[in-house]
């Protein structure tokens, strides 16, 4: 499969069209940021690991009959994806207190919430995410109340299945970031990534951060970290 135009360049991934108009090939980029680009950076080697991570934990998600945008790995940073029509909403999940509702409810990082919490942000990096709710949701037609539903539904189902599966490698899901979208039959799946880039991963047992707030805080030893996932879960 052969990548044609351009269609988009994210922070982290670029998007090319290719000779089948429902299929998409992603290249997976080494740039870093945060605070919604406020903070830039590299990564050596982070388009790898999130490419290859990514994948095998989407097959592992439709194993377990969660749908998705993953069609075949190409290379170490390129994969081809069913083109979709992204919902302008990211879906976070929160298992443990961290980051921004550690803040936002003055408790301290690291207490394990009572069941998981949803929240919706809309896509918009210049007004910064601003988190939204069903109302918001609803009003703005960003999504209909059965497409929210089954959208919650898969974001659970996710968290269910991601949960138990990096645990047995050692790591807890502290919190993670989905994005859903639409194929061209109007049907749902989850799309974007699944990655230190997007996922709060704490080693169980001692609770050292292995994701991008290494980044985000100047910890250091952010490659390692992301490495230390990828070994962890590919060998």
């Amino acid at each position: 499969m052969e990548k044609t135009v351009q269609l988009y360049e994210g922070k982290a991934k670029k998007v090319f069209a290719t000779s089948d108009e429902n299929l998409c090939i992603v290249d997976y980029k080494d740039d870093a940021t945060a605070f919604n680009g406020e903070k830039k950076g590299t990564i050596v080697g982070k388009g790898v690991v999130n490419n290859r991570m990514t994948n095998h934990l989407m097959q592992l998600l439709e194993k377990n009959g969660i749908p998705t945008h993953f069609v075949k790995e190409l290379s170490d940073r390129e994969t081809l994806v069913k083109k979709v029509k992204i919902v302008p909403l990211e879906v976070i999940v929160r298992n443990i207190t961290a980051g921004s509702l550690s803040k936002r409810l003055g408790v301290p990082e690291g207490v394990k919430l009572s069941r998981p919490v949803i929240e919706y942000s809309y896509k918009d990096d210049a007004l910064g995410d601003p988190m939204v709710n069903e109302y918001h949701i609803f009003a703005m037609n960003f999504a209909t109340p059965e497409e929210l539903s089954e959208i919650a539904g898969y974001a659970l189902k996710v968290n269910e299945v991601l949960s138990a599966y990096l645990l047995e490698h050692g790591i807890e899901l502290v919190d993670f970031k989905l994005e859903f979208g639409k194929t061209s039959d109007g049907k749902i799946v989850l799309a974007d990534e699944i990655s230190p880039d997007t996922c709060r991963l704490w080693d169980s047992e001692t609770h050292k951060k292995l994701d991008k707030d290494r980044f985000r805080r100047d910890l250091g030893g952010v490659e390692d970290a992301y490495l230390e996932v990828y070994r962890r879960l590919l060998g």
